[in-house]
């Protein structure tokens, strides 16, 4: 399994896989039609309260990444997301934020990476 992470605003690629955009909130600027995802898992983003929180400062980034983690184990919906995962040859993380190293598809890619 080959899990990548790309900002949603990048082209689509035939090397991407299965695309799921991570994100609680659809990005901005960004037709439904032109974003050729396979799913939506806004149901495992970060939550309203930890996004808000964390609102991209990268020295929280560490903390955010803890309480994202506890957020997931304990989403009734991770395990079926990592079947889902674990079915698919490539799997591409898509998000919308601005920093590459610091958002919630670098810790999902992680934890995922770890199963």
């Amino acid at each position: 399994m080959e899990i990548n992470i790309k900002r949603i605003y990048l082209p689509a690629e035939s090397s991407d896989g299965f695309r799921i955009l991570v994100d609680r909130l659809w990005p901005r600027g960004l037709k439904k039609d032109d974003a050729r995802i396979d799913l939506w898992e806004k149901a495992l983003a970060p939550s309203t309260e930890l996004r808000q929180w964390f609102g991209h400062l990268p020295e929280r980034f560490p903390e955010f990444a803890a309480r994202y983690e506890s957020e997931l184990l304990a989403n009734d919906q991770w395990p079926a997301f990592v079947s889902e995962v674990r079915r698919r040859p490539v799997v591409t993380l898509l998000f919308a934020a601005k920093d590459e190293a610091h958002n919630n598809a670098v810790v999902l890619s992680r934890l995922l990476s770890q199963l």
